[in-house]
């Protein structure tokens, strides 16, 4: 009898639906003290970041040029970064006042994970400036067009954005290049 389905081979009693059952009533308790484990888990993270995050000073309470991030552990809010090099982000900019209540409800939706794109997101921005202040979430594979279009209608909905609000999905990639010829790193023709 090398494995469970062997004793049920010679088994001439009849009972074979009674051990199918029991066994995939024990498998079906199994699945669910680990889906219990693994939400207890969530419910403990999200606990302890609401912790940390009600001592926070919101972002409409900033003055001056701020920037708050918040990424994954292991991840850099560095475009040069390993988790963010081939990726984007998608910015909003928004009128003053508004920034703590989208920010809020982006870093919940993110904790939450309502995004539903695995482990594609790698953290938001957001950088609060004279006259409009900006919203940013950053993800991983930026070629990838159906979940860069799942992370924006996501953030349309959490942030409960008008229609006509102004998206743009800028890439790493194009933001390191604006970057350096502004600074005059490289000419506009890449040298």
């Amino acid at each position: 009898m090398n494995n469970k389905f062997d004793a049920l081979k010679d088994d001439d009693s009849g009972d074979h639906d009674q051990n199918e059952e029991n066994s995939t009533q024990k498998d079906g308790e199994k699945e669910k003290t680990e889906r219990d484990r693994s939400q207890s888990s969530s419910k403990r993270k999200v606990e302890q970041f609401w912790r940390f995050y009600s001592h926070m000073v919101r972002p409409g309470d900033l003055t001056g040029h701020s920037d708050f991030h918040l990424f994954k552990e292991g991840i850099k809010p560095m475009w040069e970064d390993d988790a963010n090099k081939n990726g984007g982000k998608w910015i909003i900019r928004l009128r003053k006042g508004l920034a703590s209540r989208c920010w809020e409800n982006l870093i919940l939706a993110m904790l939450g994970e309502q995004f539903m794109v695995g482990e594609e997101i790698c953290g938001a921005v957001v950088s609060v400036r004279f006259q409009e202040d900006i919203i940013s979430i950053w993800n991983k594979t930026a070629s990838d067009q159906a979940t860069t279009a799942r992370i924006r209608d996501t953030l349309r909905r959490v942030l409960n954005l008008p229609p006509n609000t102004i998206m743009e999905y800028k890439t790493h990639t194009d933001s390191i290049k604006a970057w350096e010829e502004f600074h005059g790193l490289v000419n506009s023709s890449g040298r």
